[in-house]
């Protein structure tokens, strides 16, 4: 895996599965599910007295992937917990492919030796992370922000809505810090009724008009509807790809401004386009 910052910004994660760290079949049938990355929590899902067990079986885990098996990171208990430090290190030993801090905050984020450490991906789930949202995608090592909606909209009091708008200042923070950071797109909050495909569909698509890369999910049936979500459509990369040839032929005449199905494009809209034929496009086959 590349470092955090080293080409991230090229390499949006699409989709992110979580799933308890003290249970093997879960765990395997979330590495195995086609996300971007599985995570194995080791924090909110695993009670207490459970905590060491589900190291041992995260490690297991781990172990057993094969190199086509799926990528794996691992949820920590919050840096501040007396877990933190063996989820640390059994993370690296074993071989997950990046760490994930729940409650970040940059003055933590900052005591970690991240050199040391697979990539960081920082959740944002309380006021006090919001607010130093900023700083936390500049701290040594973070790969990427994952936005926490429920633990966030529990402490500011936030009543869900169908249009997500009690969101939409979250979600842009998170967006403009990761981007003015060049690391990847933040990963948008997971959608919590498992049954309702099309509610998780319209919540993919405003979270990927506003900037994200991908979603969290919390079951594998909602892998394939995040990944297509977030992957160019045929008509997107169609029209990307003509972008981009139009463009590379206008500079041969010397011209830095072409039309395209009567738009203009200039610079700006060649990269976005040259973004775009970049991206991976097996999802809609999926």
């Amino acid at each position: 895996m590349t470092s955090a910052r080293s080409g991230s910004a090229q390499s949006p994660i699409r989709s992110v599965l979580f799933a308890p760290g003290d249970d093997p079949r879960k765990l395997g049938k979330a590495i195995a599910a086609g996300a971007t990355l599985a995570i194995a929590d080791l924090e909110d899902a695993v009670a207490e007295p459970a905590k060491a067990t589900a190291r041992d079986v995260v490690a297991a885990a781990l172990a057993q992937r094969t190199p086509t098996g799926g990528r794996c990171a691992v949820r920590i208990n919050a840096l501040d917990s007396p877990f933190a430090g063996d989820d640390l290190a059994m993370a690296s030993w074993a071989g997950a492919d990046a760490i994930v801090v729940p409650k970040a905050r940059a003055s933590s984020l900052r005591s970690l030796d991240a050199a040391a450490l697979p990539p960081i991906i920082a959740i944002v789930e309380t006021a006090t992370g919001l607010q130093e949202s900023a700083e936390i995608a500049t701290a040594p090592g973070v790969w990427a922000l994952l936005l926490g909606a429920v633990d966030l909209g529990v402490e500011l009091r936030l009543m869900p809505r169908a249009d997500g708008l009690e969101l939409l200042f979250a979600r842009s923070k998170l967006v403009v810090d990761s981007a003015a950071a060049q690391i990847a797109p933040p990963i948008d909050a997971v959608h919590v009724d498992i049954a309702d495909a099309d509610a998780l569909r319209v919540e993919s698509g405003l979270a990927r008009s506003l900037g994200f890369g991908g979603k969290a999910c919390i079951h594998p049936r909602q892998v394939p509807i995040v990944e297509r979500a977030f992957a160019p459509s045929a008509d997107e990369l169609e029209r990307a790809r003509r972008v981009v040839a139009a463009y590379e032929l206008a500079r041969t005449r010397g011209e830095g401004v072409v039309q395209v199905d009567g738009a203009m494009v200039d610079l700006p809209v060649y990269e976005r386009a040259r973004d775009v034929v970049g991206e991976r496009s097996e999802p809609d086959a999926q």
